[in-house]
């Protein structure tokens, strides 16, 4: 990995996970300007992804180029809109900024976000970033065009890394905040079987993988965001039944899931049964490589 003070331009600075790595890109010693969509302050610029206006000489000249740019998941899943905005914003993000790294005469390197859900379920095979995508759920399709837009980039030269992130848990953010609440109350329990492999990873650890990402100048192509060992939902359920300390009694039918969850219940009742094959082989060590390890940091234990 490198020692050197990188420039490094960072787009969904202003989200959960971008706050968090800007604070530890900064820790770092690295310089960071945040990609803002208001009057920009103190280490920002402003650019707007969909008029397709950005800092060209601040992109092109920076070292790294990190998009984590996105409108959120959470949202009225049944809603034509809340679909459009989730793949347009990422999706224009990611194509501005591809094509104007791959207009620089030395490309920076990109680090794109993405999601596990370009895997589609595959069972209980094991998963690595070898392997393939399947199906047609939404954020399926979402995730193979989000990737398929850093191509500009990769063609033109430059290093490009995708962040294929995991559900990423912590108590002060979904999904575990709605769901240590839910079992809190009592009403924890297992989704539809129970047996569809659930990744997590903790936010120490994905936080800690994205900075390895930035820094290493020989990672590229996809990386899977997920801790070592990935459970299936029914282990996930009792370890944090366990740790909050209440039953987990009340099972969710696979049914409910489909009409509750629109869009999402691919989601929610697939089955990913992930390694980061990627981040192992490049010597990235994990603090929490469990359900268990992970819970208890996402919940301050």
């Amino acid at each position: 990995m490198t020692s050197e003070r990188l420039s490094v331009v960072v787009a969904g600075s202003s989200g959960f996970l971008g706050r968090h790595l800007v604070a530890e890109l900064r820790e770092r010693g690295h310089r960071v300007t945040a990609l803002v969509r208001r009057p920009a302050e103190a280490g920002e610029s402003t650019w707007d992804p969909q008029g397709g206006e950005v800092d060209t000489d601040l992109v092109q000249g920076a070292d790294v180029v990190v998009n984590l740019a996105g409108a959120p998941l959470v949202g009225n899943v049944h809603s034509k809109q809340w679909a459009k905005d989730v793949r347009s914003s990422r999706v224009a993000t990611t194509s501005l900024l591809a094509a104007t790294i791959a207009a620089a005469p030395s490309p920076p390197a990109l680090v794109n976000a993405s999601g596990v859900a370009w895997y589609g379920d595959h069972g209980s095979a094991e998963l690595t970033e070898a392997s393939d995508t399947r199906g047609h759920a939404f954020l399926t399709r979402v995730s193979r065009e989000w990737e398929a837009a850093t191509r500009p980039a990769a063609d033109a030269g430059a290093r490009v890394v995708l962040l294929r992130t995991s559900p990423v848990q912590d108590r002060s953010n979904p999904p575990l905040q709605a769901q240590r609440l839910q079992f809190l109350a009592g009403l924890g329990g297992r989704i539809g079987s129970g047996k569809q492999h659930y990744p997590l990873v903790s936010l120490r650890d994905w936080v800690g993988a994205a900075s390895f990402l930035v820094e290493h100048p020989t990672a590229s192509g996809p990386a899977n965001l997920c801790a070592p060992s990935t459970p299936t939902n029914v282990e996930f359920t009792a370890t944090l039944a366990r740790l909050l300390h209440r039953p987990a009694l009340l099972p969710v039918p696979a049914a409910a899931i489909r009409v509750a969850a629109g869009k999402m219940a691919p989601e929610v009742l697939g089955s990913l049964n992930l390694r980061p094959q990627a981040l192992l082989d490049l010597g990235f060590e994990f603090a929490d490589r469990d359900v268990e390890a992970v819970l208890r940091t996402g919940l301050g234990h």
